[in-house]
């Protein structure tokens, strides 16, 4: 049977409609219009049209780029979109605890601004998509995900660190879905005072709990959610800095060991880890690079040499970004179609048009994928190019995507 989730009710309270996440204000209207989606729902099982932006602050883009990136999206269709550097602060009072899968408005500023961007996604296209936050305290970093709404995800979390159900973990109110066999059980009639943990799960060998404030990591870099063959990873890798310092080098050596750890320990099912990984991997990722490899911040020398270079350059995060993938058994979707150097659209970040950094670029945005899926690429571009950020929708990088062919129906992936 075609496993779904339902919520579990208190007793006598009203039903509502699931959701896989706590999910923001109007992020989950119904849509009228999903017949469309609905018809390709029954084309496609999953998604396999992605896109992925580093939109250097989301709300400025919808104030000043939202028509051009409107059309590309009309016009790419894709499934998910991916976004990093959304910089939009999370819910919560100064001093307070944050909700950092809402946006912030108990303000009057943040008000003004949350309305100004849930305007705009609620409109076509991006009506037909649900939205995931994970933000940060402040308006910095910060990432989302859209997806379709014909393609729920089966889970969506926030952490690179995977959590299970133990005992005790039950929650007081309505937020956790129980993953069940067949629509006949009648799980939201059902009191917490009734439910034995153990029949469940005899009778279904599945159970998820979705916290009402599940974890995030720290600045919401990380969005991963899970499909039934497949789960997908939107990153906002941190940058290195420049100096040995606790917010740079070792920050990032952290952020790099964790992943290693990550990819290995969910092998079991194939993954796409997209975003602003902040690292070119080889010299052919970068279009200058002489000059990257001798950047300096102020003349400031790091005492290792392989610490030496422009951030996301040094040899030293290049040399674990390549010992991700070979552990991971990961492959560089790019890469993997595209064997040349392409100074005209091969690069996703560009320098500020003024300045020592006109004309130099690097490809520091990802399509990775599980070897299992390689042979399913059929296409990963970058849609931005030249020195004057053509196709960037007012970033400093352009969105990259990615395509996969349908899986066929005796394909082993898991």
């Amino acid at each position: 049977m075609k496993r779904f989730f339902q919520p579990i009710q208190k007793e006598g309270s009203s039903f509502k409609k699931s959701t896989l996440s706590p999910p923001s204000t109007n992020n989950h209207a119904q849509n009228p219009e999903a017949s469309g989606d609905d018809n390709k729902k029954k084309k496609k099982k999953e998604p396999s049209k992605f896109v992925t932006w580093n939109a250097n602050s989301f709300l400025l883009r919808v104030k000043n780029n939202w028509p051009e990136f409107t059309k590309f999206v009309e016009t790419l269709d894709p499934d998910v979109i991916a976004i990093q550097e959304v910089r939009m602060p999370a819910a919560g009072a100064k001093g307070t605890p944050k909700n950092q899968g809402e946006l912030k408005d108990d303000t009057s500023s943040s008000r003004e601004e949350k309305q100004i961007l849930m305007r705009a996604i609620s409109s076509p296209p991006f009506k037909s998509y649900d939205v995931w936050w994970s933000l940060s305290d402040s308006k910095y970093a910060g990432t989302a995900l859209f997806v379709k709404k014909c393609f729920p995800p089966k889970k969506v979390s926030f952490s690179l660190d995977r959590t299970e159900l133990v005992d005790g973990d039950w929650p007081s109110d309505n937020n956790c879905l129980v993953a069940l066999d067949t629509p006949n059980d009648k799980v939201s009639s059902m009191p917490w005072a009734n439910i034995q943990v153990s029949n469940i799960l005899s009778a279904t060998q599945e159970l998820q709990y979705f916290p009402s404030s599940s974890k995030h990591e720290p600045d919401g870099r990380v969005i991963l959610a899970e499909f039934e063959s497949f789960r997908i990873l939107n990153t906002y890798s941190p940058n290195n800095g420049w100096k040995e310092e606790e917010n740079a080098f070792q920050r990032r050596r952290k952020w790099d060991k964790r992943i290693m750890e990550f990819v290995i320990e969910i092998s079991d099912k194939p993954l796409i880890w997209c975003g602003d990984l902040n690292v070119s991997h080889e010299e052919i990722d970068v279009s200058h690079p002489e000059f990257f490899s001798s950047a300096k911040l102020n003349g400031y020398i790091p005492p290792n040499k392989e610490d030496c270079g422009q951030p996301g350059f040094t040899l030293s995060e290049r040399k674990r970004f390549g010992a991700i993938l070979k552990e991971g058994m990961l492959a560089d979707a790019y890469r993997f179609l595209q064997k040349e150097k392409d100074m005209e659209r091969g690069f996703s970040w560009s320098g500020n048009p003024v300045g020592k950094y006109r004309g130099k670029r690097m490809r520091i945005d990802y399509f990775i994928v599980s070897e299992k899926l390689k042979d399913r690429i059929v296409a990963c571009e970058m849609h931005g190019q030249g020195i004057e950020l053509q196709g960037f929708y007012g970033s400093d990088h352009c969105p990259v995507s990615l395509e996969l062919s349908q899986a066929s129906p005796d394909s082993d992936q898991s």
